[in-house]
Formats: C-alpha cells, sequence, structure tokens
C-alpha cells in the first residue's frame, strides 16, 4: 500500500490543531470581521459541520454511494456551508473551539476504524470523472484547514498592521 494511513490521520490533526492555533491567537476584535463573506467564525463553524459530514460521507462511500454533501451542494458548497454556519451559532470563541477539536476527535477516531485495505479502495464512486475515496476525502479536509488558516492569518497581518 503506497501510503501510511495513520501519517496521513496524523497529518490532518496536525492540520487541525494549526488552524486552532490561529483562531487562538487571533486578536479578539477580529473573530466577527468579515474576510470577504465569512468571519473567522464562520470559517470554524463550518469545518466543525464539515468533520462530521465526512464521517457519514466516509460511510457512504463504502456503500458504493457519493456523499450527500456533493448533491446539490451550489456553487463552493455554498448552500451546505450557509447551513452549517447556522448551525453551529455560538459567537464564542472557546466554544466553537471546543466543539471543533470534538468533532475532529470524532473524525480522527472513526478513521482509525478503516480497515487500511479500503483506504484507497476504489467503491464505484465517482464525481467528474474521478474516483472519490477515503483517502482523497482526508486530503481535501486537511487542505481545507491549511487553506483557510492560511487566509485567516494573512488577512489578521495585513488588519494588525
Amino acid at each position: 500500500m503506497g501510503i501510511n494511513v495513520r501519517e496521513q490521520i496524523k497529518y490532518f490533526n496536525r492540520c487541525v490543531r494549526e488552524f486552532v492555533r490561529c483562531i487562538e491567537t487571533l486578536p479578539e476584535n477580529l473573530f466577527l470581521k468579515k474576510i470577504d463573506d465569512w468571519t473567522p467564525r464562520d470559517v470554524t463553524a463550518h469545518l466543525i459541520g464539515w468533520n462530521l459530514y465526512k464521517i457519514k460521507g466516509c460511510q457512504q462511500i463504502m456503500n458504493g454511494e457519493i456523499p450527500f454533501y456533493f448533491i446539490d451542494p451550489g456553487e463552493d458548497y455554498s448552500k451546505i456551508n450557509a447551513v452549517l454556519v447556522r448551525e453551529y451559532d455560538s459567537r464564542d470563541i472557546k466554544e466553537l473551539i471546543s466543539q471543533l477539536n470534538a468533532s475532529a476527535e470524532k473524525l480522527s477516531e472513526f478513521l482509525n476504524t478503516i480497515d487500511p485495505a479500503d483506504w484507497e479502495a476504489d467503491f464505484g464512486v465517482k464525481l467528474r470523472g474521478k474516483t472519490i475515496t477515503i483517502k482523497n476525502s482526508l486530503e481535501a479536509m486537511a487542505y481545507d484547514f491549511i487553506n483557510h488558516r492560511r487566509q485567516i492569518e494573512k488577512w489578521a497581518e495585513e488588519k494588525t498592521k
């Protein structure tokens, strides 16, 4: 097998920790300020939900089904993200970080139960011609954490100059 499953899970968890560190060190007055269309609070809220959505999505992949979040998601998942921002509606940084850590832990625990042979397996799930696997689903989550962290860090640096 070309991938060390445990290492990929550790990498995902490191991406979560780095995002949390970014949010924890963000000046409090910026947590609720808009970066384009979202606030750092909104970004945190949507990541909480996506961690939990990935559990169900991975189960669906292993059942040969397209994950529910790919069905009519809106442009750049705008419909799904709007639901998550409303669902995780706290404005308290500590509360949202706690929820984010808990959701990431649930996802990691779930991923650790998956047979490594299933990690890159093709269960027949395709999206726009690309095979959807557990591996690339987790890679997408890690990328989201990295990308959002970088956006927030760059924005915060500009706001605090």
